[in-house]
């Protein structure tokens, strides 16, 4: 072969790259089942509620079954409520919205039942003092990190931090006008997530890293309650230009 049939073959359809995957082509995720640990609390309800109300079918977990029980009747829309091992048991995507001084002692008992499951952690390890909110750094680096060591057969992902809780409970507010950031190590994982967060209308969940950047994500809600208590309002992010 000469050096011109060389060139030849290199530049043949077969031989070039493929066109890069549109990062806003995501995946359908309509027919996936969501559990919520921490359900009860102000931000799983809000995020069960808001899902569940874009056609999502939620099953909210708590310790206490028959309480995840009595939440999911006052929120109605078809969610279910069970203790939080059934809740991972049933569930596709699991979303993980429990105190932070309860996130690695939930994590560790529900390993088994979180096996192969897409976890979906949303916790900010935050401290409070008389200066208002600051931002703790676990051992492994964030919660999202913390839930990667503590759940090695799990697909962890790390998103919906910076999300209103009073925002997504508020019945009378059809749009949250927000972004979510998405981290997480494989991208078929974090469209599913980003895919999930662009359910809810006024919402786009945007990849925003592995989860080696998650503690920073997870800080800026110190920030974000700043914002909040200066300007009485109920801040999110919006991310420009993409």
């Amino acid at each position: 072969m000469t050096s011109s049939d060389s060139a030849d073959t290199a530049s043949t359809p077969s031989a070039q790259k493929a066109p890069a995957k549109d990062p806003w082509d995501l995946p359908d995720v309509s027919g996936l089942v969501v559990g919520v640990l921490g359900g009860t609390g102000d931000q799983g309800r809000g995020l069960a509620y808001r899902l569940a109300k874009a056609g999502q079918r939620v099953i909210i977990g708590s310790r206490a079954a028959e309480r995840a029980r009595t939440a999911a009747a006052e929120l109605g829309l078809g969610i279910e409520g069970a203790d939080n091992a059934e809740c991972s048991r049933r569930s596709d995507i699991v979303i993980v919205a429990v105190p932070w001084d309860g996130h690695a002692k939930t994590l560790e008992s529900l390993r088994e039942e979180l096996a192969g499951k897409l976890v979906v952690d949303c916790v900010n390890p935050l401290g409070f003092d008389k200066k208002g909110a600051y931002a703790l750094k676990p051992a492994e680096g964030s919660a999202a990190e913390q839930a990667a060591a503590l759940l090695p057969d799990s697909r962890v992902t790390a998103a919906f931090h910076h999300l209103s809780a009073v925002l997504l409970q508020d019945e009378s507010i059809d749009e949250i006008d927000t972004d979510v950031m998405v981290l997480g190590e494989a991208r078929a994982d974090t469209d599913l997530v980003q895919a999930l967060a662009g359910r809810i209308p006024g919402m786009r969940g945007v990849f925003a890293g592995r989860l080696r950047n998650a503690h920073q994500v997870e800080s800026l809600v110190a920030n974000l309650i700043s914002v909040n208590r200066r300007y009485k309002a109920h801040a999110g992010l919006r991310v420009t230009d993409v």
